[in-house]
């Protein structure tokens, strides 16, 4: 069985320029990444996909490979991880059974989960799996601004229900996915239609899309820290 990490980063990002290579405690982000699917001991190749070389300098130094720059056409704002993902596994004339597409920006994602994520996929013959995180406030008690610039409740039926008895919500922790790349080609997407999860607890889990992301992710990558150790 051969395995393939795909780690895509681009270059190109917005709120905060040069994310995936930003310092973050000391190191580049992307390094805490790539560290982790080397470490792992699970992957035939670690593989960066980026059209930046400043970004695939890093990633070589790390111990990833660049095979081949990303196109222009998935390096904008527009292409998906799912369009980035098609064009590495088009590149690729060796077939791998199982790939981990990794984002360099998960540096609370953890070695044990990702081990974890592909006995799951295996075991239960799935499409893919991937972390999710439970939503921190109930959102049937959701609120949105009307036209008037009134406040309102999305689901008024909720008002009077005890927090307790509202369904738990989850959404996707954004760290990683394993997936079967046959069925990623037929369906074109990473929460395909036989996914499982790993569930994770908020402490382990942070976007990082502004400033104030990125503070949160190193006040809870320290926690971890002292956690782990």
């Amino acid at each position: 069985m051969s395995n393939l990490c795909i780690i895509p980063a681009r270059g190109g990002s917005k709120r905060i320029p040069r994310k995936n290579i930003r310092d973050f405690l000391g190191k580049p982000m992307i390094s805490y990444v790539i560290e982790l699917a080397v470490e792992s001991g699970l992957f035939d190749e670690i593989m960066v996909s980026t059209e930046d070389e400043e970004v695939a300098k890093i990633a070589q130094d790390c111990g990833a490979s660049v095979p081949f720059l990303r196109s222009k056409d998935n390096a904008n704002d527009l292409a998906t991880t799912a369009d980035c993902i098609a064009e590495v596994l088009d590149n690729y004339r060796s077939k791998f059974d199982w790939v981990c597409c990794i984002y360099p920006t998960a540096v609370l994602a953890q070695q044990a989960d990702i081990n974890d994520g592909l006995k799951k996929i295996k075991l239960q013959n799935l499409d893919s799996v991937f972390p999710v995180v439970s939503f921190d406030y109930p959102i049937w008690r959701g609120l949105k601004i009307s036209d008037k610039e009134k406040i309102e409740m999305i689901w008024p039926k909720y008002l009077r229900s005890r927090s307790q008895d509202l369904q738990k919500v989850y959404h996707d922790a954004g760290q990683w996915y394993w997936f079967n790349p046959e069925s990623f080609k037929k369906q074109k997407k990473l929460f395909m239609n036989n996914s499982g999860f790993i569930e994770k607890e908020r402490l382990e889990v942070q976007d990082i899309d502004t400033y104030e992301d990125l503070k949160l992710a190193k006040l809870k990558f320290s926690s971890l820290r002292e956690k782990l150790t």
